[in-house]
């Protein structure tokens, strides 16, 4: 069934956006990842302008956030304080990420931004999962290094930063500006990749904050629920980038392939996921960048209707 998109201001086949938005909530469900960083180069190989992409994901993003935070907030995995301070900073960055978008616009090349920035994003994310999956299958060093990371080796230069507070959740004492700067890094790539950040955001918040990893998942959900929520609103309002009907099948294809994704996560080792998402991610980089760098065979065409 075509559907028109207003704001896209073409037609699209509405089933195949579900389906799309089915496989990446699939994938979501079974390795953990929010997707998002997926789903906007798939939307963009289906002939969504790139702009319209990224503001509509962040959209999408929302309401996945909205049900994965509530689940971890009924279980107490969620530290409040130490996310609303990554709130703060995740306001700003989106602030400024919306700010580097608008201007990327009126350059003209946000099209061309976009799509290199995947490229770049998509090829070091594949490229170190694809590493670090060989490298604990043919040396074993996995399970010796998991776990053994110690509060206490954290760098002196993040025990030097003022502003300090407590933490009595994560029990942690540490410069509220640590938090803070992971969050606007959060914010800026919301605002202008349409992305949640969760693969960059947990590992910061374990490896650099030493949050007990209980609490990493719901905290950081927490906080990209309004980063998230604030790049939407500024999307819409100052780059009329958001395509409400595309977003709604976006949403309603993540929640049901989520489901079917967590059925199907107990079937598959851990090692097995790494290498098949890395494998994911490192075929839709090679994919952007023959979009992007290969000339078409006809650089000129005329469509008759």
């Amino acid at each position: 069934m075509q559907i028109y998109l207003p704001i896209a201001e073409l037609a699209v086949s509405a089933e195949t956006i579900f389906f799309l938005s089915g496989f990446v909530g699939m994938l979501s469900g079974i390795f953990g990842l929010g997707g998002g960083f997926l789903t906007t180069p798939f939307l963009i190989f289906m002939g969504i302008p790139p702009a319209i992409a990224v503001g509509t994901q962040a959209s999408q993003l929302v309401a996945s956030s909205v049900a994965g935070s509530l689940g971890h907030f009924r279980k107490g995995n969620v530290d409040l304080k130490m996310g609303m301070i990554m709130m703060v900073g995740g306001l700003l960055g989106s602030f400024v990420g919306i700010f580097i978008f608008k201007f990327l616009q009126y350059l003209g090349q946000i099209d061309i931004a976009i799509s290199l920035l995947y490229i770049v994003l998509l090829g070091g994310i594949g490229g170190l999962m694809l590493m670090e999956s060989f490298s604990s299958y043919f040396f074993k060093r996995g399970a010796n290094i998991k776990g053994k990371f110690n509060t206490s080796q954290m760098s002196p230069f993040i025990l030097s930063l003022p502003y300090k507070m407590r933490f009595p959740r994560s029990k942690l004492f540490i410069s509220a500006l640590v938090p803070g700067g992971i969050g606007f890094i959060g914010g800026v790539l919301a605002s202008v990749l349409g992305i949640g950040g969760g693969f960059l955001i947990v590992p910061a918040m374990i490896y650099i904050l030493g949050m007990p990893p209980i609490l990493v998942a719901g905290t950081a959900l927490f906080q990209i629920i309004f980063t998230t929520s604030s790049a939407t609103l500024m999307h819409a309002t100052f780059n009329n980038t958001v395509d409400i009907i595309l977003a709604l099948i976006l949403v309603l294809g993540s929640v049901v392939g989520t489901q079917i994704g967590v059925a199907f996560a107990r079937f598959i080792k851990g090692q097995q996921a790494r290498v098949i998402l890395a494998m994911i991610i490192l075929g839709t980089c090679a994919m952007l960048s023959f979009d992007l760098f290969v000339p078409p065979l006809d650089v000129y065409s005329t469509v008759m209707e």
